[in-house]
């Protein structure tokens, strides 16, 4: 998964479209106004279009944390080009308020000498000069906004402390594992052939319908894919408490941002032309949307939702991947475990959220373990994630089928979404998990 990638001031501005930040020399301001640079980073926070991944308070103050976490991911984070960025940023904020000061006072002065029948032509000339300087110190920081602002879009989440440190898979610790691998006598065989033999699978006509990486299942197959869906969502909904949720399968860029799916995935997803619709690559998507921008009373959580959907991927960084049969393709269906809890209830329901994910192998009888993923086989959003791996026989290999991850507040703080205490006091952001069910199809494996 993610190893050895590297994030530089180097940021998306349009779709597919690079450009190299470079910060400017200093600007000449005052270097003694912290409070007054203070109270007007407060405003412009308040005012900025949407919340991003890290509190960038935080992130300026504890760069040293982040510099840990890209050791652990394994990634290269250029924090100096950060500081520098950031360095020129605020001194050009601080330098352009005493600016709109000057111009604020220099206003009343010359009101009062023209009242008083006195020139003020050379204090009128000076403020052009000042009104100028101040437009382009504005359009300098707002361009300085947008270039911090993705950059911080581009660090991933910090790991929990008790995730292991490592660079690849073979780091990942297993915790435990259900039942015991099937044995056979004689060679089990791959399930596009099973499928293929029992006519309940057929990948040459989905290739002339649509073309390579997509299915089309028949009689008993297309049953057992609709059967398994019902399944997962009666348990989860009866036993496990979800709410059902049927979701529209077409999502807009703010949804896509929300979740985390953009800017960093946009090669992996499919864009309707000419539309602002993209065809949703997980559920995720959807249930993590069902709250942005909204702050929930403290007695609506936890909010636990479940949901079918069909999924599409372009699958742009796996070519040659499991390109036989129907563990990686372009269109699945799955189902989606997704909730918001309280901060301090975090990992006890993200423990919860992973035994549910279980007991659905469990009452199907398959063979499988769970895994706890290092620091640098994680995804860019958690931090911390369980795969569930199940046993496929005629490979004689677990592979990965569910992943349970908890993304503290990272995701919630970028789509807005809170709770308000019931005891009173500021607002605080969620915490969200969520378990992607990966598609029916790696079952008949």
């Amino acid at each position: 998964m993610s190893s050895g990638y590297r994030f530089s001031l180097r940021q998306l501005s349009k779709a597919n479209e690079l450009v190299e930040i470079t910060p400017s020399k200093t600007a000449n301001a005052s270097t003694g106004a912290d409070a007054l640079f203070c109270l007007l980073e407060s405003g412009r926070k308040r005012s900025a279009n949407r919340a991003i991944m890290h509190d960038l308070s935080y992130f300026r103050e504890h760069l040293d944390v982040f510099a840990e976490m890209a050791k652990r991911r394994n990634i290269t984070l250029d924090l100096d080009g950060f500081r520098a960025l950031d360095k020129e940023r605020r001194e050009l904020i601080t330098a352009n308020e005493h600016r709109k000061a000057q111009r604020n006072k220099a206003s009343d002065e010359i009101a009062r000498l023209k009242k008083e029948k006195q020139s003020a032509d050379a204090l009128i000339a000076e403020m052009k000069q000042v009104s100028e300087q101040i437009k382009q110190a504005d359009e300098r920081i707002a361009e300085l906004d947008v270039r911090q602002r993705d950059l911080l879009l581009t660090i991933p989440n910090v790991p929990h402390s008790s995730v292991p440190t490592g660079h690849r898979a073979d780091a990942n610790v297993e915790v435990r594992r259900w039942g015991t691998a099937p044995d056979f006598d004689f060679q089990p065989r791959p399930h596009w052939e099973v499928g293929e033999r029992a006519g309940i699978l057929d990948l040459p006509a989905a290739t002339r319908v649509t073309g390579a990486r997509f299915a089309v299942y028949k009689g008993w197959g297309a049953r057992l894919e609709r059967a398994l869906a019902n399944f997962f969502l009666d348990v989860h909904t009866r036993e496990h408490g979800y709410t059902e949720i049927l979701p529209p399968f077409l999502v807009n860029t703010a949804s896509l941002m929300g979740a985390g799916q953009l800017p960093k995935f946009a090669a992996d997803l499919f864009k309707v032309e000419n539309t602002d619709f993209w065809l949703t690559p997980t559920s995720e998507v959807e249930l993590h949307n069902l709250y942005r921008d909204e702050t929930l009373a403290e007695e609506k959580l936890p909010i636990h939702v479940t949901a079918w959907t069909a999924c599409f991927r372009s699958e742009a960084g796996a070519a040659g991947k499991d390109t036989r049969g129907i563990l990686r393709q372009h269109q699945f269906q799955k189902v989606e475990l997704f909730k918001f809890t309280r901060p301090e209830k975090s990992y006890e329901e993200h423990e919860a959220l992973v035994r549910n994910a279980e007991s659905i192998l469990e009452k199907l009888g398959l063979h499988y373990r769970t895994v706890l993923l290092c620091s640098g086989d994680m995804g860019f959003a958690s931090a911390k994630t369980y795969d569930i791996e199940v046993w496929l026989p005629s490979g004689k290999e677990f592979r990965e089928i569910s992943s349970c991850s908890n993304c503290e507040a990272f995701q919630a703080r970028r789509a807005g979404i809170r709770f308000k205490p019931k005891a009173g006091g500021k607002s605080e952001f969620v915490h969200r998990r969520l378990m992607r069910s990966r598609a029916f199809n790696r079952s008949w494996g």
